[in-house]
């Protein structure tokens, strides 16, 4: 039998997944202090709105992990570790909004498949966190239930749409957490708050459960504080399942193994059209200096060109809204969601309904999904972005055939003040300028923090690879983290 010290919050602070698992298989840690630990700081940070509602059944679960610990009883992988889910992954009989007030009162009725991938594995799910209604947006402001804020300054954003779910990470009320990526939507937030996020191969994780925003875009995935913790949770929610029909085959590696503290001979690849929208900004030195870094380290670093590089964006917006117009059909005051209560005939529950429950964000991507797929205007978008889409992803194709990985930022940036984009929803688009591009072709990507900024806030650095290459991107990452700082 083993006896469970008793630990001081700062025992807790900044631990990482791997390390927590291994304290509370062997003793160190009480799983129950620990979900404390992380409580309180949910309900201490409660002023930066990243977690939408705590549920009550994580004390209840941290006190059977300890008494297993006890008995030296077999545990699961992931045993006793605390995370967040982002409000738009289904967990059975718990509130899915979407971040939206037309969803404040669904129930889930079933998991999604990473859900019960964690849940076998025994991670304790604390609650769910705020993003950008139905994962539109950039910056978590579109939120009916308000702006999640930046973990380091009150005055930004936390970057979007997965916010909460960074914010959550960054200030300790979990030890880790998931969000879904559609253009960017975990890279971008973990840029921005000091955070490891990956947007794997389209398909490596089962989408089942995830209330969707476009379909052929999505993607579950971790965000957590290191390379190892990404590692280790993507390796566990990754696989084919028969629920999802896009989920791939192809064995998911030990990710953890791929890290090898070694990129000798890595070929780099830098776009010429990246390197040309930095260059208008004040960081145009910082990605010089990450380049010549890689140089340094035996790495054979080469420039590309994707000619159409800068078209991905209007592609993308085409293609995703196309795709929200269709999957948020079924949002309508009848099954699902809220109903207008100034509704006496059934086109005004579906008028009314749908007018009074989405925020401006979800309406105004409608309307385009709508024109972009209407008569006479169908080839003339619609296909014209799903051909320019396919020439793309031929382009990458090609470029990986010569280089392992590609690096660019993450952002043009630090984290924007809140307010400052919202006034222009073309600005807030061009934000997805370096992030969008994973999505559109399918490959993996992902965001490590790079420095700070002019204004002492963080940075990221994205990284690509091609397709099912999610071992050599935590290589590199992992690697880049640890060495880069001592340059």
């Amino acid at each position: 039998m083993k006896n469970i010290e008793t630990n001081t919050n700062n025992d807790f602070k900044n631990l990482t997944a791997v390390s927590i698992i291994e304290k509370i298989k062997n003793g160190q840690i009480s799983c129950k202090n620990l979900v404390q630990y992380y409580l309180s700081n949910i309900q201490k940070f409660k002023h930066k709105n990243a977690v939408l509602e705590v549920f009550d059944d994580a004390l209840e679960q941290a006190e059977q992990v300890d008494e297993a610990v006890k008995k030296g009883l077999p545990l699961p992988l992931l045993a006793g570790l605390p995370i967040l889910i982002k409000d738009n992954i289904l967990y059975k009989g718990k509130i899915c909004s979407c971040g939206s007030k037309f969803m404040q009162k669904y129930k889930a009725q079933y998991n999604a498949t990473v859900i019960d991938k964690l849940l076998k594995a025994g991670v304790i799910i604390l609650g769910r966190t705020n993003m950008d209604e139905f994962a539109m947006g950039g910056s978590c402001e579109n939120s009916a239930f308000g702006a999640c804020l930046n973990a380091f300054d009150d005055s930004r954003v936390s970057g979007g749409s997965s916010g909460g779910s960074a914010v959550g990470v960054a200030l300790d009320m979990c030890a880790v957490s998931l969000g879904s990526d559609t253009g960017g939507s975990i890279r971008q937030p973990s840029a921005y708050n000091n955070l490891v996020g990956i947007k794997p191969t389209y398909g490596r994780v089962s989408r089942y459960g995830l209330v969707a925003y476009a379909s052929s875009f999505d993607q579950i995935s971790p965000i957590t504080k290191t390379v190892e913790d990404n590692a280790l949770i993507l390796s566990v929610i990754a696989g084919r399942d028969k629920k999802d029909e896009t989920s791939l085959f192809d064995v998911v590696p030990n990710y953890l193994k791929a890290i090898q503290n070694n990129i000798n001979g890595l070929r780099v690849g830098i776009l010429k059209e990246t390197k040309k929208l930095i260059s208008k900004t004040d960081y145009k030195d910082l990605y010089e200096n990450i380049a010549n870094w890689f140089k340094k380290q035996n790495a054979e670093v080469s420039e590309y060109s994707v000619p159409f590089y800068e078209l991905g964006l209007p592609v993308y917006y085409t293609l995703t809204a196309a795709e929200a117009t269709s999957n948020l059909g079924r949002f309508d005051g009848v099954k699902y969601t809220t109903r207008s209560e100034n509704a006496d005939e059934l086109d005004k529950v579906y008028i009314n309904s749908r007018t009074e429950g989405f925020g401006k964000e979800v309406k105004r991507r409608i309307m385009l999904g709508n024109f972009v797929l209407s008569s006479g205007y169908y080839d003339a978008y619609y296909m014209k972005a799903m051909r320019m889409r396919k020439t793309l992803q031929n382009q990458f194709a090609e470029i990986f055939k010569k280089c392992d990985v590609i690096i660019c930022p993450t952002a043009f940036g630090e984290a924007f003040k809140i307010g400052e984009k919202t006034v222009n929803p073309v600005e807030m688009y061009v934000e997805d300028m370096f992030t969008t591009m994973a999505n559109i072709i399918g490959n993996p990507a992902i965001s490590v923090p790079c420095g700070k900024g002019v204004n002492g806030l963080p940075l990221g650095l994205q990284i690509l690879a091609d397709n099912l290459n999610e071992n050599i991107l935590y290589n590199v990452s992992d690697y880049f983290i640890k060495h880069f700082k001592e340059s």
